[in-house]
């Protein structure tokens, strides 16, 4: 045998052991580590999965809505499906019609596509729906049975099954098409956006972990009343937020209120409250459920609901404890002397000048200067003057510019 003849087997040889050594160092950069490290719009994420209910993903390209997806679905330990839905017909997921043994007897079946049966076999999973924005349309109500159903042709997917999708803007999308209403009032609309340095450490080989929300089983039958309370009382008093079809075609493509979107809001709530979730968290879901406007009047009406109960701060001033915000801190002071107004009594009367004092004590004290006026005026003839008067007109002096109103309200207590 010549020698020309061996080197194409030592060529071989050495080709393939560089492919091994590139598999090697390429292990290498695919490994990484996770950390506890605060991240709202990953805990959101985690807390909608945690909830049932479908996500959608809104970022430019690039920016990790696939890869978050990934160690998501490592850190739960949930089987990952990835379909595209841009590269699929509408009969992928309403079932392709398979002819049977006897069609006028049966029926003509829907078979569902393969991806479908091994997430029923497996019992659980995350189904992730890619590209969603350049689904044409007939592919996007093909979508709808799947998103809210769970059901693909004659299949239902399990109740371990999550499912989350992902979309470019329309204008940064490969042809992109915007959501269908329909189908955008079935997901939970999270803005995804890179944090520098999450980015940075993400690089360096270490991720943010993503974990579900720790729910207190000694809060659920709370949370879920006060969520329930919190958002009827809300269409109560604004029966128009009930269902608003917006009028452009981007917005309908987005969050928006509708009787389904607030069953999906306050499902939310109560998953937040029972998980005890970070205030921006919270924010992010419900304004990503209902949109801006109407999510912002939840969260106000959800502020209030929270805050104590006038006739408790009352009946034992000194343990009260008022909220840290300055307009929670004057609606609370104001329903006080309102509780007064109703019925004023001496003790009860000497118990709101003792709240007043506290909170000068904890807060600025500017924000007493409205209720403690209120409250002088409701002063009886016989009633002393409390000592706490003395203390509370000359904190509020040295405030910011309340020297007047300070001298208005000890003058109107003396008469």
């Amino acid at each position: 045998m010549s020698v020309h003849s061996l080197r194409p087997a030592t060529d071989e040889h050495t080709q393939t052991s560089q492919l091994d050594i590139a598999a090697d160092l390429l292990t290498l950069l695919g490994t990484v580590t996770t950390e506890p490290r605060r991240n709202a719009q990953l805990e959101a994420l985690t807390l909608a999965v945690a909830a049932d209910l479908p996500v959608l993903l809104w970022g430019e390209p690039g920016i990790g809505k696939t890869a978050a997806l990934t160690q998501l679905a490592e850190s739960l330990d949930l089987p990952l499906t990835t379909v595209i839905a841009s590269v699929h017909e509408p009969s992928d997921f309403s079932g392709l019609p398979i002819i049977g043994d006897d069609p006028a007897v049966q029926g003509v079946p829907m078979a569902p596509p393969d991806w479908a049966v091994r997430l029923v076999r497996a019992g659980r999973g995350l189904l992730f729906l890619d590209e969603l924005s350049t689904a044409p349309p007939a592919v996007q109500a093909a979508l709808l049975r799947l998103v809210l159903e769970r059901r693909i042709g004659s299949l239902r997917l399990p109740a371990g099954v999550r499912i989350v999708a992902a979309a470019n803007p329309r204008a940064s999308a490969a042809d992109g098409w915007e959501l269908s209403p329909p189908l955008a009032n079935r997901f939970v609309h999270l803005q995804w956006t890179h944090d520098h340095e999450v980015v940075v450490r993400g690089l360096g080989g270490t991720w943010p972990q993503a974990t579900l929300p720790a729910l207190d089983p000694g809060k659920l039958t709370t949370a879920v009343a006060f969520a329930r309370r919190a958002v009827c009382e809300l269409l109560t008093g604004r029966p128009a937020l009930v269902h608003q079809l917006p009028t452009g075609e981007t917005r309908r493509g987005g969050a928006w209120p509708s009787p389904r979107s607030w069953e999906m809001t306050m499902r939310l709530l109560a998953f937040a409250l029972a998980a005890d979730a970070d205030p921006d968290v919270l924010s992010m879901l419900v304004r990503g459920t209902v949109g801006d406007g109407p999510g912002f009047e939840l969260l106000t009406c959800v502020d209030r609901l929270d805050l104590p109960d006038p006739e408790t701060l009352l009946a034992d001033p000194a343990a009260a404890v008022l909220p840290e915000r300055g307009d929670l801190r004057q609606v609370v002071l104001d329903a006080v002397v309102a509780a007064v107004r109703r019925r004023p009594e001496r003790a009860r009367w000497d118990a709101a000048w003792a709240l007043l004092v506290r909170a000068v004590e904890t807060g600025a004290p500017d924000l007493v200067v409205v209720p403690a006026t209120t409250l002088a005026t409701l002063r009886e003839s016989d009633w002393d003057i409390p000592s706490s008067i003395e203390e509370l007109a000359g904190m509020v002096s040295v405030s910011q510019g309340a020297e007047g109103a300070a001298a208005r309200v000890a003058a109107q207590v003396r008469r």
